[in-house]
């Protein structure tokens, strides 16, 4: 039974949540101030640390260098400051309240279930450091920590060294040609040349001859004999972007240089030894073409050697908020503008947006906005995303580890708003108040007071999913009475 250590200063909160805890066969233990966890507990003997962020005496992110444990981080209202402060500081993941029952045990079982398998089984070889893994990203100018980019740096620096034949698979503009220089600027291949070719560039006329080569009138217009591309890259490495673009005549001939390690200019009677590295890289799915005919099954196999999978950016969690900051700086240097920074309305547009464009999409949206932006703020409007479309909701089920949390990491510690919380006085201690009672209570509280969009922007959710909830609940928006003239 995995033990939980759950902090808290709200009697109401803590007691509702202990009890959903131990109804799904946790074991919890419970404090109401980081002091009084530290003293009464061994913080390290948990498999997660529920804390508030806002506790009497120090927050609860203090509990992260205490402990090995991952520490789960909650605040009231969504705040835009507290969740990247905390990603930051090291917390495993950010909660918002109030928040649903089932909202909770997800994140519990996620986080659990993560962190006992990344756990090495016992006698097996250690992993990379994360300064291994850093140092490979930094000398390549690839920025992210999430896990599945952390595997990747781990993939890449264990296939950097051999010859063998790399598969870079991911979708348009999440950066496969920067993982196939990677491999390259890490091989000892370095000093020698990297020829990269964007197969659905180049017009199915042409690929061969591009290729391959040719010899003086092996065809109209050949007045001379040209060396091809793969022959350019003898002795370093060739890449082949969109390589799924490729005609099946020039898989063909593809194939025989990768099995005999040689090549035949177009024209050519007599073939020439060639010392290359391959590596590949598409957005399609190749053994899906293969079965379908559009794909040489051969050639798939031939290049599926070593397969290195590039995550889109929705799901790269809070690495998206990281390459935000660091393409806006570069781009605030190139155009000789003043560093600007995001507004937390772009914060929370940036880390909820599931951008289709991935990278490329998110460069350009961050160029277009330095080129508008008339001050340093950078607001949501200027990135031209529509904050109304976001669903918040949706976007955590796809199991990122930080697409709905964000924050403008340039402003102070989040103070404590008196509304945020049930006064003590007028509930029960013991009362197993629901976490849906509390979404209720608030939304009752202030919704004469407050606009639909101010609500959503205090819960932490877009307007859709503040409705949604309100059928769900049975609480919809009071329309106003119009005045009778009698």
């Amino acid at each position: 039974m995995p033990k939980i250590l759950l902090v808290e200063d709200e009697d109401v909160i803590r007691v509702a949540l202990r009890r959903l805890l131990e109804r799904n066969d946790y074991q919890v233990d419970e404090a109401d101030s980081v002091q009084k966890a530290l003293s009464t507990y061994n913080v390290n003997d948990y498999a997660l640390i529920i804390s508030d962020l806002r506790l009497p005496g120090a927050p609860g992110t203090d509990l992260i260098s205490k402990t090995d444990a991952p520490v789960l981080i909650m605040t009231s209202y969504a705040s835009l400051k507290s969740a990247v402060d905390s990603m930051k500081k090291g917390a495993i993941d950010y909660i918002a309240k109030p928040f649903d029952h089932d909202e909770m045990l997800e994140t519990v079982e996620r986080i659990i279930n993560s962190t006992a398998s990344e756990k090495p089984p016992a006698g097996s070889s250690p992993e990379p450091s994360s300064s291994q893994r850093k140092q490979i990203a930094d000398a390549n100018g690839m920025i992210g920590s999430c896990k599945a980019m952390q595997q990747l740096y781990d993939h890449i620096r264990r296939a950097a060294p051999t010859d063998a034949t790399v598969l870079v698979h991911g979708e348009t503009g999440t950066g496969k040609e920067l993982v196939a220089r990677a491999i390259h600027n890490q091989s000892t291949r370095v000093n020698k040349p990297i020829i990269c070719v964007n197969c659905a560039a180049i017009p199915e006329s042409l690929i061969e001859s591009e290729l391959f080569g040719y010899e003086k009138g092996a065809f109209t217009g050949a007045n001379s004999s040209r060396i091809g591309l793969i022959e350019a890259a003898d002795g370093g490495t060739l890449f082949l972007d969109e390589i799924g673009e490729l005609p099946l005549e020039a898989q063909a001939r593809l194939l025989r240089f990768i099995q005999e390690d040689e090549i035949r200019r177009i024209g050519s009677v007599e073939s020439s030894k060639v010392n290359v590295r391959l590596i590949c890289a598409t957005h399609r799915d190749l053994k899906e073409m293969a079965h379908a005919g559009h794909f040489r099954e051969d050639l798939y196999y031939r290049i599926n050697v070593m397969k290195l999978e590039l995550p889109p950016l929705r799901e790269r969690g809070k690495d998206i908020l990281e390459l935000a900051e660091t393409l806006l700086k570069h781009r605030c240097e190139k155009m000789k503008k003043p560093l600007m920074h995001f507004s937390p309305k772009a914060i929370q547009a940036i880390t909820t947006y599931i951008w289709p464009g991935n990278i490329r999409e998110l460069e350009n949206a961050i160029e277009r906005a330095v080129i508008l932006c008339d001050s340093k703020e950078i607001d949501n409007e200027l990135l031209d995303i529509d904050l109304e479309l976001v669903d918040i909701s949706q976007i955590r089920g796809r199991g990122s580890e930080f697409t709905n949390r964000s924050t403008n990491s340039s402003t102070g510690v989040e103070r404590k708003d008196s509304r945020s919380k049930p006064s003590r006085s007028n509930n029960d201690p013991s009362e197993d108040l629901s976490l849906e009672d509390y979404f209720q209570r608030f939304v009752l509280e202030h919704q004469d007071s407050m606009s639909e969009t101010e609500l959503a922007q205090k819960l932490g959710v877009s307007r859709k999913c503040l409705w949604e909830r309100r059928q769900r609940l049975g609480i919809p928006r009071k329309k106003v009475a119009t005045r009778s003239n009698a």
